[in-house]
């Protein structure tokens, strides 16, 4: 299910911090503990909290909820503040930082995905009898995102939320680009001709429906279609409507009209049963900003085969295959030994879609690690990605039985972490070589990512690089939003190059009706608890 946004021009600030929560949309998750509740045991060695997280914590808002929190240093291990560090919380995307630090490690930060194509058959001249292959590598972009710099790109609030909250804009980079390239390079190689096939090998591994959303080996602009909406020039007239990628055989029509401004827009997204046929109906309001919807593409392997029959011949390439149906993955040998590789596209490195994944709160990136992983293991089977987590969480020195987890994104039922945990991460990669680069790729207050518009002129900003996290769903017989959790993770300046690792939370709060700001108040709550923590910090270190 999704929460509905009550209006167009909620402002950017709120809607960029929920989906900096993950949007992961859950029912009923709820957590006791009274919110009166700020001091247990396990601060007897901690600092007396800033006054005014303690007013937050003891908000009218909070009369069944349960927070905690830890700061710690991290080259030291003093505690600085800490309630209820060993209790499990739900994460939500907090969860990210542990599926994506596993593939890290295990790949490695520089490590660049390379998307081979081989001809299968016999070269005549330029021509080739026989079939291409794509071989899929999982690149999370493929080339979608890369700006000219090699850096991947983002914006504040992602396409990936557009059919849940509005606002969600698109990077002008093309969706194609990296598909154009290796179709460029095959007509470079001297073919001309395909008597035969283009086929994408997806067998890297296998889709595990347990995540949401599933990952696949090759994904094109996150497996989605845009729908750009802008309003026409008056009331009354037609939308104007554009969408990407455009390849056969999805086509799309819309029947949006323009209302007066001021007036409601609400558009809405149908597609046919194979998700080819997308219609886009509603209304939108005259001098809005465009609006932006997503649909996704059914069948990512068919998908990008089209998409390069296409590019193919774009290039120059001609395919004597039908550009449209199934990708005929059975035809493809076991083997690419002694077959000629004509073409090959490589990724940025892995930090750059780490920091994708979280400026964003990527989710399917965040799902798209732990597959990596079980392929770095020698497995097709996305379950076996968790072993390879767990021995680096080992290895990190984070305590394996204060993380629970089935998938990457912190968006399954079952997911929990302590605050103790949390902070243990944090502090292994404070002691890497990595650590800012690290650091750098968590969204920072007021600067950017998925917290780009949350105190923008206090002393805090740019001062705390942080992972937030929600869980979020209808409590039916309340009528009112019930939030499992809203949590925030990262690093706080104190000032010449040193840093205190943290986590803040809050598990079984709930909003006075089915109105979405209501959970935007919990998160601004939580930014606002990183941003006085931070203050607090620089106070006593100055």
């Amino acid at each position: 299910m999704r929460v509905a946004v009550r209006g167009e021009n909620s402002g950017s600030v709120r809607r960029r911090i929920v989906a900096g929560c993950s949007a992961l949309l859950l029912l009923a998750l709820t957590s006791g503990g009274a919110a009166q509740a700020v001091s247990s045991p396990d601060n007897v060695r901690a600092d007396r909290l800033d006054p005014r997280i303690t007013e937050i914590m003891r908000k009218p808002d909070y009369p069944n909820a349960q927070w905690g929190l830890l700061q710690q240093d991290p080259d030291t291990g003093r505690v600085v503040h800490s309630r209820f560090a060993d209790q499990f919380f739900i994460p939500g995307s907090v969860a990210k930082l542990f599926g994506t630090s596993g593939a890290w490690d295990t790949l490695g930060g520089d490590h660049r995905f390379k998307t081979p194509v081989y001809a299968i058959g016999e070269r005549r001249g330029s021509a080739l009898n026989g079939n291409l292959g794509l071989v899929a590598q999982g690149d999370l972009t493929m080339g979608g995102r890369t700006r000219p710099d090699g850096t991947v790109d983002y914006t504040d609030l992602d396409h990936t939320y557009a059919n849940d909250f509005p606002g969600a804009t698109l990077t002008p980079e093309n969706p194609l680009a990296g598909i154009n390239k290796i179709a460029q390079q095959v007509r470079k190689s001297g073919i001309t001709r395909v008597n035969g096939n283009v086929i994408v090998d997806n067998r890297l591994f296998r889709p595990e429906p347990v995540f949401d959303p599933v990952p696949t080996p090759l994904i094109i602009n996150d497996n989605l279609i845009d729908l750009l909406t802008t309003p026409g020039a008056r009331p009354g007239a037609p939308a104007r409507l554009d969408w990407r990628p455009k390849v056969a055989p999805y086509r799309v029509t819309s029947t949006v009209k323009t209302v007066a401004a001021g007036q409601p827009t609400d558009i809405q997204v149908t597609t046919s049963a194979n998700g080819t046929r997308i219609r886009v109906s509603g209304t939108i309001a005259a001098r809005s900003e465009p609006a932006l919807k997503v649909s996704p593409i059914t069948d990512p392997a068919a998908f990008g085969r089209t998409a390069l029959i296409e590019a193919l011949g774009r290039a120059g390439v001609k395919v004597t295959a039908k550009p449209t149906g199934a990708n005929p993955v059975g035809q493809l040998p076991g083997s690419y030994t002694g077959r000629p590789r004509v073409a090959l596209y490589t990724s940025p490195p892995f930090s750059q879609y780490a920091k994708l994944i979280f400026k964003v709160s990527h989710n399917l990136g965040g799902n798209l690690t732990i597959c990596l992983m079980a392929v770095a293991a020698g497995s097709k089977d996305c379950m076996d990605g968790f072993p390879v987590l767990a021995d680096f969480l080992d290895r990190a020195g984070v305590d394996r039985k204060q993380v629970q987890l089935l998938d990457g994104r912190g968006g399954n039922p079952v997911d929990r972490t302590t605050p103790r945990a949390v902070a243990q991460l944090l502090t292994y990669w404070q002691h890497t070589p990595e650590a800012a680069v690290f650091r750098n790729a968590l969204p920072i207050l007021g600067v950017d990512g998925l917290l780009a518009d949350n105190c923008t002129h206090c002393p805090a900003r740019g001062k705390v690089f942080a992972k937030t996290g929600a869980a979020v769903g209808l409590d039916a017989l309340n009528n009112r939003l019930a939030v499992g959790a809203i949590t925030i993770a990262g690093y706080l300046d104190k000032g010449n190059g040193r840093y205190d690792v943290f986590f803040a939370g809050v598990n079984g709060a709930s909003t006075p009706d089915t109105d979405v700001n209501g959970v935007l108040d919990i998160a601004d709550d939580l930014a606002m608890i990183s941003a006085y923590l931070q203050e607090d910090t620089a106070r006593r270190e100055g």
